[in-house]
């Protein structure tokens, strides 16, 4: 009877294990997935950070508007995706940042911006976050060096938050996911 009961619970215990990944998936779940690959491929970009940063800013909801007016899945300023699209050669209008193709292909297009302008990803994230000018004078100034070990050094509450909810869900994602 002891080998059995031990097989048993050694099979519960694999069943449990194995199922973690299923619920975590229900739990997390990642919208978007075909659009995300092709956006990302496109731009250059991890897919799993783009879900991040679209899970983290949204939460996968492409209607949302912030209280400051950013609109979409990737909380895009007007200001911003206007500018974004006389790089695209598109004339953007704030209703077209609800439509998910059109915010994601635009704030993939910024994210490959700031990655291609600061010295690490935790940097450009900050800058997504906070402004490229401010996440800039942070670097310039020795307020932060850029690495994600001291991010407890980033000035803004918010963007210290933001920057390690994107690495963790960037880490989930990819466990998940990959």
């Amino acid at each position: 009877m002891g080998r059995l009961t031990t097989l048993v619970i050694v099979v519960v215990i694999i069943l449990i294990f194995a199922s973690i990944p299923f619920f975590l998936r229900g739990a997390f779940p990642m919208y978007y997935g075909e659009l995300i690959s092709e956006v990302a491929s496109i731009h250059d970009l991890d897919p799993m950070l783009l879900a991040a940063v679209i899970q983290v800013e949204s939460s996968f909801r492409p209607e949302v508007v912030s209280k400051k007016g950013a609109l979409g899945l990737m909380q895009l300023m007007p200001e911003t995706a206007a500018w974004l699209g006389e790089q695209t050669a598109q004339t953007i209008s704030p209703e077209d940042l609800l439509e998910p193709s059109v915010n994601m292909g635009l704030g993939a297009h910024y994210l490959r911006y700031l990655f291609d302008r600061f010295p690490t990803q935790y940097a450009a994230l900050a800058a997504y976050n906070a402004g490229p000018t401010t996440a800039r004078r942070w670097l310039e100034e020795g307020i932060w060096d850029g690495s994600y070990e001291r991010t407890g050094q980033i000035p803004f509450a918010e963007t210290r938050s933001y920057v390690r909810k994107v690495v963790i869900m960037y880490n989930l994602y990819s466990l998940l996911y990959q």
